[in-house]
């Protein structure tokens, strides 16, 4: 980054400036530099990636948005795939499904899907401005300015004391401490739930099951264990008995709460990361104030149980992306769809902040009623397995669905599953072109209409000659449009295929 000291306040214009660079941010960044806007990029950390990260695990649904990004493959190779969740009791919950290439959770830091989107946002020509952060904002109706300075301890050398930067749209992925929530002045309601929980990083000498998450508890004590598949072992751990926040980690502290758990510590060493952190529930009322979004931690926060959190946040870039670009691209109803991502995400984000709640209420459970309800509830799940698929599919992201107009075919909304197409391809591959896609039988010859879609719907056909329906999918993978037969035409009002 080039810039010299000085107090003199430097100026900088863009179509978007995204605000913290986790991967909610380097997701969001990469997408609209690629679809050919420009892009800046604000964190106030320094340049580089930190290994020590609380997210490890990536679900099938965030894995088909990456596939349809082409980085998929890539990511499955740094770590380990988890089938199954081993829950209280016994009970299995299994997260194969077979109309998903990635049936099974990956275990993998969080620094790993960071610098796979870092490269992948630096080779769009996204613009960073790392060690720097927000002082404030203010929006009208062209636009959004920034106000930056230089964050503590960066270098006078190569950083700004002061900048501000005008764009057309911000979004801020800064974090459940986000500035520019605060700087919007959105409230964040919740509650604490946990004021203490550990984290580690360790490696263990006995196996506690690979191919699983094992999550087991006692009263006054639980611990969940997730293999990265590089012999070291991510442990989440609560006992009754922790300490405040900030009060220090050592190794004993974690092998004494999985012992209380599980009964043993799987011979716990060589931890290459301790730390505790308190659990909030929060959500921002509104993901959208004028020009400015929030997404990822900045607009929701819950308990780590079941991993959800990185997900969550990447869906979110997901789902606005394709959205901001229509806008950029001048698209007809384009505010609208900008609207439809609180309508549609939000929604999203309480049920992971329920789901998570209750997960975490269930595995600390100290008085009877709770552990009352506890029995119950591995009771039922080891019963039923229609529940048991049914969590899979929400940990899994695989069964979200987003509210479609009256009226609409019953698959509007719902998540697009990966299908062949003729010619050898197949749907998530024809999605990297950050478009919609229209997929019909052989006989329908492609839409006159230049608006289908956001730039153009690309136009591909079923590999299977006998299919008859029609799909036209959202750059993101869900449905805007379906019917039964050859006949139907999809509809020609760009507005209205962005809103389906």
């Amino acid at each position: 980054m080039s810039g010299t000291a000085g107090t003199r306040t430097r100026h900088h214009a863009t179509e978007v400036a995204v605000v913290g660079a986790g991967p909610t941010g380097l997701l969001l960044a990469g997408d609209l530099a690629i679809a050919g806007h420009r892009v800046t990029l604000v964190e106030r950390r320094a340049p580089g990636l930190s290994p020590l990260t609380r997210a490890f695990g990536v679900h099938a649904r965030t894995l088909e948005l990456l596939d349809a990004r082409g980085i998929a493959d890539d990511l499955v190779d740094t770590g380990a795939a988890l089938t199954e969740v081993r829950l209280f009791g016994g009970v299995t919950v299994r997260l194969d499904r077979p109309d998903s290439r990635f049936g099974f959770l990956l275990v993998t830091p969080q620094f790993q899907v960071e610098a796979l989107l870092a490269r992948r946002a630096r080779a769009a020509g996204v613009r960073c401005m790392p060690s720097t952060e927000v002082s404030g904002l203010a929006q009208d109706g062209s636009g959004v300015t920034l106000r930056l300075r230089r964050a503590p301890g960066a270098d006078p050398a190569t950083t700004p004391a002061v900048r501000t930067v005008r764009a057309r749209y911000v979004v801020g992925t800064d974090g459940h401490r986000s500035t520019i929530r605060r700087s919007l002045g959105q409230p964040f309601p919740g509650v604490s739930v946990l004021r203490s929980m550990v984290v580690a990083d360790v490696r263990l000498l006995e196996d506690p099951g690979e191919g699983a998450l094992t999550v087991r508890g006692v009263r006054g004590a639980v611990a969940f264990l997730a293999p990265f598949g590089d012999g070291y072992h991510r442990v989440f751990a609560w006992s009754a008995e922790e300490r405040e926040p900030g009060s220090p980690v050592d190794l004993a502290d974690v092998r004494e709460t999985v012992w209380r758990a599980h009964g043993t510590d799987y011979g716990m060493y060589d931890a290459r990361w301790l730390s505790r952190f308190h659990c909030d529930e929060r959500q921002v009322p509104q993901y959208r104030t004028g020009r400015v979004f929030l997404a990822g931690d900045a607009a929701h926060i819950h308990s780590p149980a079941g991993g959800q959190g990185m997900n969550t946040g990447l869906q979110d870039a997901a789902n606005l992306s394709w959205k901001l670009a229509a806008a950029l691209d001048g698209v007809p109803g384009a505010e609208a769809v900008l609207d439809s991502y609180h309508d549609e995400r939000h929604p999203v984000g309480a049920a992971v902040v329920r789901s998570s709640g209750a997960i975490l209420r269930l595995a600390t459970a100290e008085n009877a009623a709770d552990l009352a309800r506890l029995t119950l509830a591995t009771g039922l799940l080891g019963g039923l397995p229609p529940l048991r698929r049914r969590i899979a599919g929400r940990l899994s992201g695989l069964d979200i669905r987003y509210p479609a107009p009256s009226g609409a075919h019953r698959l509007v909304g719902r998540r697009a599953v990966d299908v062949p197409l003729r010619g050898g391809g197949r749907l998530y591959a024809s999605l990297r072109a950050g478009r919609h896609v229209l997929v019909t039988p052989e006989s329908v010859a492609a839409p006159a209409h230049p608006g289908v879609g956001v730039a153009g719907a690309i136009h591909e056909h079923w590999a299977d000659p006998e299919r008859r329906d029609q799909w036209l999918v959202r750059p993101d993978g869900y449905l805007a449009w379906a019917a039964d037969n050859a006949a139907a035409r999809p509809p020609l009002t760009p507005a209205a295929e962005l809103i389906a």
